[in-house]
């Protein structure tokens, strides 16, 4: 078992099914020693995750949102690398959150997803990022992530 599979398994999770591209875009593309997966959208066990922030979702229900996207981004990761471990890096988060003209709280939403990179990559996942708001997301969803990580051959 890899180092990060072995970690995964120590916060007791379970990585979903990468998710199928929902329309015109391949859900990853590698180039040179980088890997970026397109943006993932906050659904669980139970479906999609929607609501607006600010209107009626608070931050504690939109970082849990974030959380389930950065899980997305770590299946579609092992997806297409095959071992977590090729990761040595991630580079950079790009988060929208579907939000009201008036709720700011934008990076606290988004922590979720950086709070579980450093859990499960330690210093590895720390990142730059983005955190965005936005009056909608495809399917009314209430948190979008995208990711570039760095990664070693095979």
């Amino acid at each position: 078992m890899s180092k990060i599979e072995s970690r995964l398994s120590e916060l007791n999770i379970t990585l979903p099914a990468a998710p199928a591209p929902a329309a015109n875009y391949v859900p990853f593309v590698i180039t040179g020693n980088q890997l970026f997966i397109s943006g993932q959208i906050s659904s669980g066990a139970d479906g999609l995750v929607k609501g607006r922030l600010g209107e009626d979702m608070d931050v504690e229900a939109g970082a849990a949102a974030a959380r389930l996207c950065g899980l997305a981004l770590i299946a579609q990761a092992k997806a297409a690398l095959g071992d977590l471990d090729r990761i040595t890096r991630v580079v950079k988060l790009g988060g929208f959150v579907n939000s009201t003209p008036d709720f700011t709280d934008q990076p606290k939403v988004v922590n979720g997803c950086s709070d579980l990179m450093v859990e499960v990559f330690g210093d590895v996942g720390r990142h730059a990022r983005s955190a965005v708001a936005t009056p909608s997301l495809p399917l009314g969803v209430a948190v979008e992530i995208d990711a570039v990580f760095e990664i070693k051959d095979a």
